[in-house]
């Protein structure tokens, strides 16, 4: 799978941007990692047509940068896949 960041709006508290390569199952599993960081209290997308139109990400936290924010939810969501993998590995 191959995903292209485009950032719209970069600054400390918030990050907005285009991902394009990913589907609503990817920005809702996203956007919900997002919501188990306390200091996150924006965390949404939203999408035109699904066959035509990009998703674009919202992020927006009360005090460390939100650059931060999204890449810890990243990492949470890594081993959160590690850890199915390895069980479904038991299988």
């Amino acid at each position: 799978m191959v995903i292209e960041i485009n950032i719209i709006e970069n600054t400390k508290n918030r990050l907005f941007f285009d991902l394009r390569g990913v589907d609503h199952t990817f920005c809702n599993m996203f956007k919900e990692e997002l919501w188990n960081d306390s200091d996150v209290k924006v965390s949404s997308y939203r999408t035109g047509h699904p066959l035509v139109s990009v998703p674009q990400i919202i992020v927006e936290t009360s005090k460390k940068s939100a650059l931060d924010a999204v890449l810890s939810a990243i990492k949470r969501i890594e081993s959160t896949n590690k850890k199915f993998l390895a069980a479904f590995d038991k299988i």
